[in-house]
């Protein structure tokens, strides 16, 4: 199974290392388009013959097109790319708001799966929501779902309008839990602590909170009972976040992201 990557960012640059590392593809069987060669540290073991700087029909003599070019580049791509571009491509996008029905019309291929990835992917510990046409079969959805998953871990839905749901949630996420570390971090250098003590604290509390409760069957209301115990000090700044429904408030920016995902969406795929 061969494999062209058509972009060379961060996302481009995740599946290359992945991909190898896991053993999945080999090397030699990844192709990568990049705008500029010199940039290029080959740690991942691709032969230098292997990375292009045009599209060209030996670059796309390959199973798997991956496409993680910047959403607003996906109109020019479609002019390099689509005298290429074969029924038998199975193209995997990693493009923002840009829908299958279009990737479908302008590349005129049937084939084609849409992700959203988040930022651990970089170190494996990505989560990936993917969906696909209905051309893509069982066999397609079981290659892509294991590529996918050596970022990490992903979840296929059939619905494509959950994409947005899904920016909302784990593609904007990891910046919501970094705003909670860092209000934590602040609170903790208030309290006398130096910043480099302050973030070790918080970076570990996030670190063994998550692990436990992934290792548990325990509902995170759960956990909170367990922690909060009457009268205590958790239960002094629960009361704070009830007081201030600091959940309808976590909602309501969740909401706002995910409308702003699908007014993006509308701009990017006219």
């Amino acid at each position: 199974m061969k494999i062209a990557i058509i972009g060379f960012g961060n996302m481009g640059q995740t599946y290359a290392s992945s991909f190898v590392s896991s053993g999945f593809i080999k090397s030699e069987d990844i192709f990568v388009l990049t705008r500029d060669l010199s940039k290029i540290s080959n740690k991942y073991n691709i032969p230098n013959e292997n990375f292009f700087t045009e599209i060209s029909a030996s670059f796309l003599s390959v199973d798997i097109v991956i496409i993680a070019v910047k959403p607003q580049d996906f109109e020019n791509l479609c002019f390099q790319i689509k005298d290429f571009i074969t029924e038998n491509h199975l193209i995997l996008s990693v493009m923002a708001g840009i829908s299958i029905e279009n990737i479908s019309e302008k590349l005129q291929v049937k084939k084609v799966i849409r992700s959203m990835p988040n930022i651990p992917t970089q170190i494996g510990q990505g989560m990936t929501v993917f969906t696909a046409s209905q051309e893509v079969d069982r066999k397609d959805l079981f290659i892509i779902q294991n590529l996918i998953n050596t970022t990490g871990k992903s979840l296929f839905i059939e619905n494509e309008e959950m994409i947005n749901a899904a920016t909302a949630i784990s593609g904007s996420g990891p910046a919501y839990v970094y705003y909670f570390m860092n209000a934590m971090v602040d609170s903790a250098v208030n309290l006398g602590f130096t910043k480099s003590e302050a973030e070790f604290l918080v970076q570990q509390t996030f670190l063994g909170s998550t692990q436990l409760q992934n290792r548990s069957n325990l509902s995170n209301l759960e956990w909170i009972e367990k922690v909060a115990s009457k009268g205590g000090t958790t239960e002094a700044a629960l009361n704070v976040f009830y007081s201030h429904d600091l959940n309808s408030k976590i909602n309501e920016g969740i909401i706002q992201a995910n409308a702003r995902a699908k007014e993006l969406g509308k701009v990017i795929d006219k």
